[in-house]
């Protein structure tokens, strides 16, 4: 059966968010080995939000929603971190070479630390493959390439062979994209990428993560959805999995956040505060975490942390600052 319907959470930012921030290593190792063999992990890694705010503030760069820069230190023993650009694109983009030239020379001018740009070609486009920015005139030259990494390249059966979290996400992404207005096809291809999870080895962390980014991008009508959740309850009672009450939870988190969503043409504020009031801890929590993950993305160890441990007055008082707030240190930082 064919839908013409553009599913609503087609946008695929946040889940890429998600996921990139989860698992960085994995994603280098997959995308960029030869930056993954050169890096000190032991060191570990910094996401630079905040620096990446004023490499793009006042700029003709545009929206860049899903950049990341990421400060790393080299293995090789050279006392000097160095700075990987990191941008998804879902569609072709004019002048997209140009701004990661831009966004080269802004971090490399802030900083004074190598640059290194990767570019994740997430279109359709098998013939857009942008990798170069250079002009010449009068004696003149300037030259920029960065690697740039087509998602329709890989090779399905490679994927399917990978154990890397990565491989999971291109198959999904890909999917995604090819199936946007085909529900069979999609719920077909949701329901085999799913029971993959199962079988490929990963922890019970990285099955829910996966999930989530599967269930994102994949994205059902109602029916459909509630036929697949039926279909995978009942996969694991068979399997006899170690997942079921993980996978519960996240669908009890699922169904509150389009509860949220839904109550956001009802007044979601006044919604979300008495269903605090009149509900238990534990779903006035789950509510609040969906909606920091609808508004911020993945929520960090710290935050979670803080929400597990509230009571109903601090969750009300939290939710008041969501509609203003700028990022999670603005709901948190004055006590409640």
């Amino acid at each position: 059966m064919e839908n013409t319907e553009k599913p609503p959470n087609d946008e695929f930012d946040v889940p890429w968010k998600e996921i990139l921030e989860g698992y960085f290593p994995e994603f280098l190792s997959f995308f960029l080995p030869v930056a993954y063999d050169g890096i000190d992990w032991e060191r570990g890694f910094e996401f630079l939000d905040k620096e990446l705010s004023r490499i793009t503030r006042e700029s003709r760069i545009g929206d860049r929603r899903m950049d990341k820069l990421v400060k790393v230190w080299r293995r090789d023993g050279v006392e000097l971190w160095v700075l990987i650009h990191i941008e998804i694109q879902g569609d072709r983009k004019a002048n997209f070479a140009e701004g990661m030239y831009i966004y080269h020379y802004r971090a490399y001018d802030l900083y004074q630390v190598p640059v290194v740009g990767l570019a994740i070609l997430a279109d359709e486009e098998i013939g857009w493959r942008p990798s170069e920015f250079s002009y010449s005139l009068w004696g003149t030259e300037q030259t920029y390439r960065f690697t740039a990494v087509k998602l329709l390249d890989y090779e399905e059966t490679n994927l399917e062979h990978s154990r890397n979290p990565f491989a999971i996400v291109t198959l999904a992404h890909v999917q995604g994209k090819r199936t946007k207005h085909q529900t069979e096809v999609r719920y077909q291809e949701k329901r085999r990428l799913i029971r993959r999870l199962y079988q490929t080895g990963f922890s019970r962390q990285q099955v829910i993560d996966l999930f989530h980014f599967i269930d994102w991008v994949l994205h059902l009508p109602d029916e459909a959805d509630r036929r697949l959740w039926k279909e995978i309850v009942d996969f694991e009672e068979r399997q006899k999995m170690p997942y079921i009450s993980s996978v519960e939870r996240f669908g009890m988190e699922k169904g509150m956040e389009k509860g949220i969503q839904k109550g956001l043409q009802k007044g979601l504020q006044k919604g979300l505060q008495k269903g605090i009031q009149e509900g238990r801890q534990q779903e006035g929590a789950l509510m609040l975490t969906g909606l920091l993950r609808r508004r911020f993305g993945a929520i960090p160890d710290w935050a979670s942390e803080k929400i597990a441990k509230a009571e109903p007055p601090a969750l009300e008082n939290w939710s008041l600052r969501i509609f203003d707030a700028q990022s999670l240190d603005d709901i948190f930082s004055d006590p409640v």
